[in-house]
């Protein structure tokens, strides 16, 4: 029997380790629909991502985007502002923040919570940003392990103390993340052209060069891909505030239509094995 522990201690370890992610590009399946709002705008939809079993596991496995900060998910570099809305948006909630709910209040009210991004990290031709501080290596808004109102987003916590959804008070890389929506203008063959718009996973190469450096990361990882719901269900105030009621309802009956087909080779590899 002793010599059977070192094989059984190294087999629990590996049991702890995260399970490696499945590499990318592979398979996947696209629709594409006119949005019943414009007729100049069409989504193309990744059925294979949105039906997929992803689900948030921060504070349940989540091994942080870097290793020295296991703690911090993916909220190490702070939240970058889409645009003047979502920080004013923000804004009008880190008023709402009391000192219970928000670990670094004092540090915020002394010294802000907002600054400009670091010129190393802005990709080439753009100009440097605004997003929230990092402090003591995190967002300003990551409340750590051991504060009283627990740990995580106080941004967060504020939506769930209040009973509201989180789109309304966090930014909005924050609550869109790991979905990905992007525009992009189509030429016709006629000339015409209308915008595209992509909503789809936000994979590592999403996050520019710097995403193949992170040491974890969720979208494509077993670890998370064990939610009871596919993301098209669980994410649905996101994909509505990113697409609008009507364009969410067409997308959700072609997700279920194709969930609906039986053995179906465009499923995440990241999902668990269909059982017969």
């Amino acid at each position: 029997m002793s010599a059977l522990l070192p094989r059984l201690a190294r087999g629990a370890e590996r049991m702890l380790q995260p399970v490696p992610e499945v590499l990318l590009p592979f398979p996947r399946a696209f629709v594409e629909f006119v949005d019943p709002a414009d007729a100049d705008q069409v989504f193309r939809c990744d059925l294979t991502w949105l039906t997929s079993h992803w689900t948030c596991i921060f504070g349940r496995g989540c091994a942080g985007i870097y290793a020295d900060r296991p703690n911090d998910g993916c909220c190490t570099l702070g939240a970058h502002f889409a645009d003047l809305d979502d920080e004013k948006r923000v804004r009008r909630a880190a008023r709402q923040l009391t000192d219970d709910l928000w670990q670094y209040k004092p540090e915020a009210t002394a010294s802000g919570w907002v600054e400009t991004e670091a010129a190393d990290t802005v990709r080439e031709g753009e100009p440097p940003g605004r997003k929230t501080r990092v402090v003591d290596g995190a967002c300003i808004f990551l409340n750590r392990p051991g504060f009283p109102a627990g740990a995580g987003c106080a941004l967060h916590l504020l939506a769930l103390r209040q009973g509201r959804h989180y789109v309304e008070t966090k930014p909005d890389v924050c609550w869109q993340l790991p979905i990905r929506r992007q525009f992009r203008t189509v030429t016709r063959s006629d000339e015409t052209t209308y915008t595209e718009v992509t909503i789809g996973e936000y994979t590592r190469e999403a996050w520019g060069p710097g995403g193949h450096d992170l040491d974890w990361y969720c979208t494509g990882n077993p670890d998370a891909h064990h939610g009871r719901i596919p993301v098209y269900r669980s994410n649905r105030v996101e994909l509505v505030a990113l697409m609008g009621k009507r364009a969410y309802a067409t997308l959700a009956r072609m997700c279920a239509d194709f969930e609906a087909r039986p053995g179906h080779l465009m499923r995440h590899p990241a999902d668990p094995a269909p059982t017969s």
